[in-house]
């Protein structure tokens, strides 16, 4: 027999591109990355619906066709949900990190059953019998048994050199139909060898198939019908241009559901294939991408609009009936007590419960009129930098139920917003600095102001002075004694372009874009002078200083955590790179909350020095430091003349998981600490990160 030596290595890949998704000194905790909405999938019979909804997908009760209820937002997936595909209490979802297989049978308590990596970008999915048939970019189709769903295997696979990006697929039959920029027709009835029958020079975003015909969503073309009785030669049939792009289509008795970009819903009559007509349309407020029917209500993923249900029993007169909102774009966030508070973009504030930072979990949110960019919490309320909309003062005594209570619009555009005693100050682009008197939050009103010369950005305020991060004018230092009269005491130029500030006894930390982070000494408020800078690998969009450490947000390189005990020679300690882009940062001891735009809130720990995620990482079983791993822990053979059973062990001593040679997907683990264990006296350990 073999016994097992340990070898770990990186395994995620990432929405938008493929990265790989490593840390220094740093460990993911926990996440809520919901943003726009995508896919959609059904189950009528349980009244439930599922939605994509950025790296996560929520469940919802739509009995009530007009406030569909949020079920659960425990799935998450690690990539952005590009379809979902449902069967038999099973979900399947794809995206960037491949297929993964969901037990939805307790819709409260989803779980991840198994999932398999696929060699590109998988970006569409349909189940039939014991077979997942995933569109996979420029892989094409592979065909994933899933008859063990905690082990899901390829077991076939097709894919010409001429053909484009597969996008989406539908399967009846015996045959998968593939849209790359041309409908493919599959033959999959031997799963293990497919073979392409015939295709038609139509077919870019979806398709729906139902008897002798496919319908294709052709973007700019609308709705295309081909005629799919001769797998070997495909025709077009008949066609319905439509007003916008058509991205999805369904279909359900004589009518087919296209979601037509900015132009929302359209019903289209195919009783005759040949000529097939619009009957009647819902425009939506976002930009419709997915569609599913079920009865007579259409269910149309609505991209920042998230859900919208439409009731088409009269085809020719669609009705909106209820909708489900969703996130937008995390641009900002603070962190006070048990909560982070998320500035959502175009939607609003969104209250975070971060009590369990593993498992963060929305309580509430407040919609707001402009594009939420910052938030400031002070009592029992949120301050936010609501960009063309001015200040919000939102009352959040009761987490649930945020409400507006008050507000002053701004004549620039509300970019970042920082309080202190009776006062917020808003950095208001290229409206400069506004003093704005909160002392009655229901009724704010506008105090002074003062005009810089650059872009205002960022501000913070400390004393007597506010300090603007001031774009391509670097930092002013503004006395705010007088609010009715704030007038500048000194500034420095820095090098980038200073886009957030941070102030912590008599030092500024800039975050200036391209030039990293800044160390500015402000004790002489007349004279700043800078002391030392530690660039950095991405974009310095915001930054938070905790003790000796600067956490900041670097847009494209994640979080980067920096030691700032010598302010003449700041050194990076740790980064982490988050999924998608790092706007803003809030730190708390040794947690940071990252807004990280399409992948929502990302938590992460500072673990201070000596740990580090690396590929083909060996473990040993000795006292050196943990083996570090997210995705997939590899465990390699080597020669053995004792049997050894290898599982890993949680921090309780039982058993999380049987190990053998090879993959052994850990994704459905909570981040924590493990332990191998591989008979008698051999132990090694495993930090688990994500």
């Amino acid at each position: 027999m073999r016994a097992l030596t340990f070898v770990c290595c990186l395994n995620l890949l990432l929405a938008g591109f493929a990265r790989a998704q490593d840390s220094l000194n740093v460990r993911f905790v926990g996440d809520w990355p919901f943003s726009w909405s995508h896919a959609v999938a059904l189950d009528p019979a349980r009244n439930l619906a599922f939605l994509g909804s950025g790296r996560g997908v929520y469940v919802l009760d739509i009995a009530g066709p007009a406030d569909p209820a949020k079920v659960s937002e425990a799935i998450h997936t690690g990539a952005v949900v590009q379809d979902l595909a449902y069967q038999s209490n099973r979900l399947y979802s794809v995206g960037d990190a491949g297929l993964a297989i969901w037990d939805v049978a307790l819709p409260s308590s989803p779980a991840l059953l198994g999932s398999y990596v696929t060699p590109d970008h998988a970006t569409g999915v349909a189940v039939a019998g014991s077979h997942a048939y995933v569109a996979d970019g420029d892989s094409g189709l592979r065909v994933i048994d899933v008859s063990d769903p905690t082990n899901p295997m390829e077991c076939g696979h097709y894919y010409r050199g001429t053909w484009e990006w597969s996008r989406r697929v539908a399967v009846v039959g015996s045959f998968a139909y593939v849209v790359d920029g041309r409908l493919r027709i599959i033959d999959v009835s031997d799963p293990e060898n497919p073979q392409e029958r015939g295709w038609c020079s139509v077919g870019s975003e979806d398709v729906a198939v139902a008897g002798n015909y496919a319908y294709v969503a052709h973007g700019s073309s609308g709705l295309v019908v081909i005629e799919v009785s001769d797998p070997e030669s495909p025709q077009e049939f008949g066609d319905c241009n439509t007003p916008g792009y058509a991205c999805g289509v369904a279909l359900a008795g004589n009518y087919a559901y296209v979601a037509d970009g900015t132009t929302g819903l359209r019903v289209i009559d195919v009783t005759d294939p040949s000529h097939p007509q619009e009957r009647g349309y819902c425009d939506t407020p976002g930009y419709a991408c997915d569609v599913a029917v079920a009865g007579s209500y259409a269910y149309v993923t609505d991209s920042s609009a998230g859900l919208r249900v439409i009731d088409v029993s009269d085809p020719a007169n669609p009705q909106e009936r209820g909708y489900f909102d969703t996130p937008g774009y995390a641009w900002g966030v603070t962190n006070v007590g048990s909560y982070a508070y998320v500035a959502d973009y175009e939607d609003g504030l969104r209250v975070i419960d971060v009590s369990d930072p593993a498992s963060p979990q929305e309580r509430g949110y407040c919609d707001t009129p402009g594009k939420a960019q910052d938030v400031a919490v002070v009592d029992s309320y949120a301050y936010v930098a609501d960009y063309d909309a001015g200040l919000r003062v939102i009352d959040v005594s009761d987490p649930a139920n945020p409400q507006e209570h008050g507000y002053c619009d701004t004549p620039g555009k509300a970019e970042r917003v920082a309080v202190a005693g009776s006062y917020a100050y808003v950095a208001d682009y290229d409206a400069g600095l506004r003093v704005i008197d909160v002392s009655d939050p229901a009724n704010p009103q506008e105090s002074g102001h003062w005009d810089a010369p650059g872009k205002a950005e960022g501000v913070t305020a400390v004393g007597s002075y506010a300090y603007l991060a001031d774009g391509g004018a670097g930092l002013r230092v503004i006395d705010v004694s007088d609010p009715a009269n704030p007038q500048e005491r000194g500034y420095h130029d820095t090098p980038g372009y200073a886009c957030d500030v941070d102030v912590v006894g008599d030092f500024a930390y800039v975050a200036d874009y391209n030039a990293g982070l800044h160390v500015i000494d402000v004790s002489d408020p007349a004279n700043p002078q800078e002391r030392g800078y530690c660039d950095t690998p991405g974009k310095a969009c915001a930054v938070d200083v905790v003790g000796d450490y600067a956490y900041v947000a670097d847009y494209n390189a994640g979080l980067r955590v920096i030691d700032v005990s010598d302010p003449a020679n700041p050194q990076e300690r740790g980064y982490y790179h988050t999924p998608d882009y790092a706007y803003g940062v809030a730190a708390a001891n040794d947690y940071a909350y990252v807004a990280d735009y399409n992948a929502g809130l990302q938590v992460c720990q500072f673990l201070g020095e000596g740990v580090e995620e690396v590929p083909d990482a060996e473990v040993r079983a000795t006292k050196s430091g943990p083996t570090v791993v997210s995705g997939v822990l590899f465990l390699a053979e080597v020669s053995s003349h004792r049997p050894q059973a290898t599982v890993l062990l949680d921090i309780t001593g039982r058993k999380a998981l049987d190990l053998h040679a090879g993959a052994n997907d850990v994704r459905a683990l909570r981040p924590g600490v493990y332990v191998i264990g591989a008979g008698p006296g051999l132990r090694a350990k495993v930090v688990k990160l994500k």
